[in-house]
């Protein structure tokens, strides 16, 4: 059930369709950013991160390194640069029993990686709400 879930996601990276994440999302989903404590629920603001992500890490540099994939979990291990920054992270991903996401958690390493993206997401995030 996942696995299509994955296909469209990579599909969506790949063509930056932030539009695209309504048909992944379900409503109530739940998203885990490596910087904020709080989880953020809700396919609005999970929409907001997601899409402020595809701007700051889905650079030339992204790619995912491996994936391990089971009935509806996924974790796809990812790596990119930023301002000279190497980052690497995980994507762990849950879904439903119809193939959507319902809970988004991103992991990133070193510190260094953590607290510039820190700042890059801030700044998107803020850049997003405001074109809102």
């Amino acid at each position: 059930m996942i696995q299509k879930t994955i296909e469209n996601w990579h599909e969506l990276l790949k063509t930056k369709d932030v539009a695209g994440l309504d048909a992944i999302l379900h409503d109530d989903v739940v998203f885990h950013s490596p910087v904020v404590h709080t989880p953020q629920k809700g396919k609005q603001i999970t929409t907001l991160y997601l899409a402020a992500a595809f701007n700051v890490l889905n650079g030339d540099d992204f790619k995912y390194l491996r994936e391990v994939i089971g009935e509806r979990e996924a974790v796809l291990e990812f790596q990119t640069v930023i301002d000279g920054i190497t980052l690497n992270g995980v994507d762990m991903i849950s879904c439903d029993e119809n193939g959507l996401i319902t809970d988004f958690k991103v992991m990133v390493r070193p510190l260094k990686a953590v607290n510039l993206i820190h700042q890059k997401m801030g700044e998107m995030l803020a850049a997003l709400g405001k074109a809102s």
